[in-house]
């Protein structure tokens, strides 16, 4: 059975130490990094799905760089927009479960990994205070090493679902 590990990290150095180290330890297409962009100014058209290398990389992203470290590592990043929360970024399997989720926002895609609705909303707010999501979904037998992981790269609020 699947089963979700997630924790908030206060810097993208953090982030993506604990991407790496997991990916270290046979975690890969589990990883999902969600954070807010909301340094990023656009002048037409919206952040939805939009992956173009102009648009996400290249554009000065207030992140400072999580998207170009993370692609590094080998992950799928992105940018969208969520109503209500702006503009985001995301790596990992969580970009495509948000984007089909966007009128319930992240809280509303967490729903479908198991995260009760008031933890989601939680979530949702550490991201607009400007915290990294990371997230691991995998195998209930590897889910307490992940979270490990994630509490020794300093990971707050790591919670299993």
């Amino acid at each position: 059975m699947l089963k979700t590990v997630i924790g908030l990290f206060d810097s993208r150095d953090q982030a993506e130490k604990a991407a790496s180290d997991l990916r270290g330890s046979g975690f890969h297409d589990e990883i999902s990094i969600l954070a807010s962009d909301k340094g990023k100014e656009r002048t037409s058209g919206n952040y939805l799905n939009d992956t173009s290398e102009t648009n996400s990389i290249n554009s000065g992203l207030s992140t400072g760089g999580l998207l170009g470290g993370l692609a590094g590592l080998g992950m799928g990043v992105g940018a969208l927009a969520i109503p209500g929360i702006g503009p985001l970024i995301a790596a990992g399997p969580i970009a495509g479960l948000l984007s089909g989720a966007i009128t319930g926002g992240v809280a509303g895609g967490l729903i479908d990994w198991g995260i009760p609705a008031d933890r989601g909303k939680f979530y949702e707010g550490k991201i607009r205070e400007g915290k990294i999501l990371t997230s691991v979904r995998t195998d209930e037998n590897k889910i307490n090493s992940a979270a490990d992981i994630l509490r020794r790269n300093g990971a707050r609020d790591v919670e299993i679902h």
